[in-house]
């Protein structure tokens, strides 16, 4: 796929240099190169992805035919969701996929060459040292996680206007009915505190309107798909913009 070979990385210092080199080729192409991306991301055409070298250069391409692939593979697809949606919410779903797909490949080097578990602990660190692509693409620096649970957590007893339109009640806990949170209390909260939004990767807060896709079953903010409460009262199933182009393709 990256035409040129590229030196493997054995070591933790040459894994996470791997890491970086491809995470800048990635934020260059969601940023001062986003134009060229934009263009090259043409929904009339195959499912398509997005790919971060290690010489710090991107590109879009079809996703490798050897299965299983040499390397874990980035998000398909993803010029499909293109036209479905602002483009800057776009650029942060392609962002967020990105950083899982960076991730992904680390570990995967590190798995193949035996890291120990100090090494996986020190990949990690260095790693969680950069802000992440969807941080850089959004400008959205987050707290640290312990800091950032501790605050979501003292705003659990607040009603939320979290809700989910599946036909299976009991598949999801809807967050929208103060009478259930009176009666099933911790549980809902466990649900909560681990809740992101599958479009911007935010993660849970109070009194805002959320929608649970019947499909992948991953939850999202109703702004960043679209969609109110009003409207999400007609919806019997309801498809995120991941999924409905997925079925789209078939």
């Amino acid at each position: 796929m990256e035409g040129v070979p590229h030196p493997i990385p054995r070591t933790v210092e040459e894994v996470f240099n791997d890491f970086r080199g491809r995470r800048s080729g990635l934020i260059k192409a969601l940023t001062t190169d986003v134009d060229k991306f934009y263009q090259q991301c043409d929904p009339e055409k195959e499912n398509l992805c997005l790919y971060g070298l290690p010489n710090e250069t991107w590109e879009v391409n079809l996703p490798v035919e050897e299965v299983p692939p040499e390397l874990p593979e980035p998000a398909l697809g993803i010029n499909f969701a293109r036209d479905g949606m602002q483009e800057k919410d776009w650029l942060s779903l392609v962002a967020v996929h990105s950083d899982s797909w960076l991730l992904a490949v680390a570990f995967y080097f590190g798995a193949r060459f035996s890291f120990g578990k100090n090494e996986r602990k020190r990949l990690f660190r260095m790693i969680n040292e950069l802000p992440t692509i969807f941080e850089v693409v959004t400008g959205n620096v987050k707290q640290p996680t312990d800091q950032y649970a501790n605050h979501n957590s003292s705003g659990k007893s607040k009603s939320s206007a979290k809700s989910c339109q599946s036909e299976s009640e009991s598949k999801v806990v809807k967050m929208s009915a103060s009478k259930d949170e009176d009666e099933s209390g911790e549980d809902e909260e466990d649900d909560e505190q681990g809740a992101t939004c599958g479009a911007c990767g935010d993660s849970y807060g109070t009194d805002e309107f959320w929608i649970c896709c019947d499909i992948c079953e991953r939850w999202f903010h109703g702004k960043c798909v679209k969609i109110t409460p009003a409207k999400a009262e007609h919806i019997k199933q309801y498809k995120c913009p991941s999924c409905s182009s997925k079925r789209a393709r078939v």
